[in-house]
């Protein structure tokens, strides 16, 4: 698995005394954060209110390489995240003090909550968190990957769901294929997706399969429904992120048998 080492500004504009839809600025670095191994996200559910202490998005492996079937819930964490401004700066270290949910069974993706509020980390900082979508993305929609590891945004479309995709020991469903020009690297793993079209984030990228190999290490395969097994070369590959979206109760609460909370449980 690609260990991969290591904001939406809405303008309604009134013309001859009619209004437009609101458009969507181009994605920026604006709540990305880089880990010391991977890349990450600042991120709010839609119900988060300012005085919520803030989430960071990052993936499982890069809390640790996980067994299959391990989940992380409600953990003790001391990790340092540095956060970027819209055009790449670093703006400010984060810390966190828990983990709240990790896994590398099913999907592969982890939450810490943040010691400040999302408030705090606007006022202090001009720091703004990403918003969680709770529906999946469509097929050929424009995304980017925003890497704050490497500080840089790949461009490209979301080219399919694949049933399964396997690698090594995990497996990881319903996850998504991008189209070519997303060629992640090594630093790129967490990465937020981020749906071109509405700033929000659909997924957490993590693998891409570097050589070839059929279902190794750093090179992942794909597992169709009857089983039949596919090598995509060079392909990337990522996590949808609304069934982990469904698990919180208000105040950013964590509660894993919440309706359409779509993840693994311990």
């Amino acid at each position: 698995m690609a260990r991969r080492l290591a904001g939406p500004l809405l303008a309604a504009i009134a013309t001859l005394g009619m209004t437009t839809a609101p458009v969507q600025a181009p994605v920026d670095f604006t709540g990305a954060v880089k880990l010391n191994n991977c890349s990450g996200s600042l991120v709010r559910l839609p119900g988060s209110s300012a005085a919520d202490k803030a989430l960071v998005l990052t993936n499982g492996h890069c809390v640790e390489l996980m067994k299959a079937g391990q989940v992380l819930v409600d953990q003790p964490a001391d990790r340092t995240f540095k956060l970027l401004s819209g055009p790449g700066a670093e703006i400010a270290k984060l810390h966190s003090s828990r983990l709240v949910y990790a896994t590398m069974t099913g999907t592969d993706a982890a939450l810490y909550r943040l010691d400040q509020t999302y408030r705090q980390i606007q006022e202090q900082h001009g720091g703004r968190a990403l918003t969680l979508s709770t529906t999946r993305p469509a097929v050929q929609s424009e995304i980017r990957i925003v890497s704050g590891y490497w500080t840089k945004i790949y461009s490209c479309r979301l080219d399919e769901f694949v049933h399964q995709v396997r690698e090594a020991g995990w497996t990881w469903d319903d996850s998504l294929r991008y189209t070519p020009s997303c060629d992640t690297i090594g630093g790129t793993s967490g990465a937020p997706i981020i749906d071109a079209g509405s700033g929000e984030v659909v997924g957490v990228n993590n693998t891409g399969n570097e050589s070839g190999g059929r279902c190794t290490m750093n090179n992942p395969c794909e597992v169709g429904a009857d089983g039949t097994i596919t090598v995509r070369r060079g392909t990337g590959y990522g996590q949808q992120t609304y069934g982990l979206a469904a698990c919180f109760r208000p105040g950013s609460r964590l509660d894993l048998s919440l309706p359409g909370c779509r993840v693994a449980k311990p």
